[in-house]
């Protein structure tokens, strides 16, 4: 399916889902989906290679966020998104909260530190330019709340009711750089908060939770703005093809109670991982202290002993 402009984008047969998940290439992120899967492949054969363990769960993790990625933009659905506005709302969401979650589980930034050979004295390889960018002011920018929330929230409403969605979506170029738009700023945004690789915004696990339901009623309200409107928001979707056979008013409540929906989903999905890493740090940290205890002897207990033991001693 060919959809430049809106040549043949105008005699798409009825959304169904089995035609939906046809496959349907969109080049540019074809070759970024298979990009990311060789390169996370191949870091993690390497750390196999020297011996060293790398969790299956975060690969797992990693390979369902490349293929949500696909899913969305190399089925169908990227023909159908063009035309519907629901079916857009469905990438959109997806490419905005699913994938960046699932990408940032695969922790691909700790792996490629990892996996990089570190280069001579002196010398700058591709992992020193890395960690170069970690530690830099733009990043230490970039992922501060103080941005991302903002960015998170400015990018649902300043692109869907302003001429820019419509100028975008005008050509085939313009939609692959919203969706990669979309996709870059889930990443930025679910960053800190999911706060497996290394970053230079770390707050403690309260804060994470914090930041993460801090754009999400913006996030519901746009959901039922859309639901409510009594008549087309979008001016892209307002004459949809006729071989489509869809009423547009019912077409754009339905992408309302899909962006309504998708802001608790990811929600839940975050706050299960949050929970479980400060179950996991909280661990970490108890078995440290038993560790210092059987090194030291139980110094710390003792000192406590001798403390009651010198308070009895004056108070008699």
């Amino acid at each position: 399916m060919d959809h430049s402009g809106h040549g043949t984008t105008m005699d798409l047969p009825p959304f169904t889902l089995g035609r939906a998940l046809e496959y349907s290439p969109d080049l540019f992120f074809l070759v970024g989906c298979l990009l990311a899967l060789a390169l996370y492949g191949g870091g993690v054969l390497r750390l196999r290679r020297r011996g060293d363990a790398w969790p299956v769960g975060r690969t797992v993790a990693f390979v369902l966020g490349v293929l949500t990625v696909a899913l969305v933009m190399c089925t169908g659905l990227n023909d159908y998104g063009m035309v519907m506005f629901s079916v857009h709302m469905v990438q959109h969401m997806v490419i905005s909260m699913v994938s960046p979650i699932l990408l940032l589980l695969g922790a691909p930034v700790t792996l490629a530190l990892r996996a990089l050979p570190v280069a001579g004295r002196g010398r700058k390889g591709p992992r020193e330019l890395l960690l170069v960018v970690l530690h830099s002011r733009y990043v230490r920018i970039v992922t501060h709340p103080a941005f991302t929330i903002p960015l998170f929230i400015a990018s649902l409403y300043g692109l869907y009711f302003t001429p820019l969605f419509d100028f975008l979506m005008g050509s085939r170029t313009g939609h692959v750089a919203m969706m990669v738009h979309f996709l870059a700023v889930g990443l930025i945004f679910f960053w800190p908060i999911m706060g497996i690789d290394p970053g230079p915004h770390r707050p403690g696990h309260l804060m994470r939770m914090l930041e993460l339901f801090a754009g999400m009623p913006f996030h519901a309200f746009f959901g039922i703005a859309l639901m409510m409107a009594s008549e087309p928001m979008v001016a892209a979707y307002r004459d949809p093809p006729v071989s489509l056979g869809i009423d547009v008013l019912s077409d754009q409540n339905a992408a309302g109670g899909i962006a309504w929906a998708f802001s608790e989903i990811p929600s839940v999905l975050v706050l299960v991982a949050l929970v479980y890493q400060w179950y996991r740090s909280e661990q970490r940290e108890a078995k440290r202290s038993d560790r210092a205890a059987d090194r030291d002897g139980d110094k710390e207990l003792a000192e406590y002993n001798a403390y009651l033991a010198s308070l009895r001693a004056r108070s008699q």
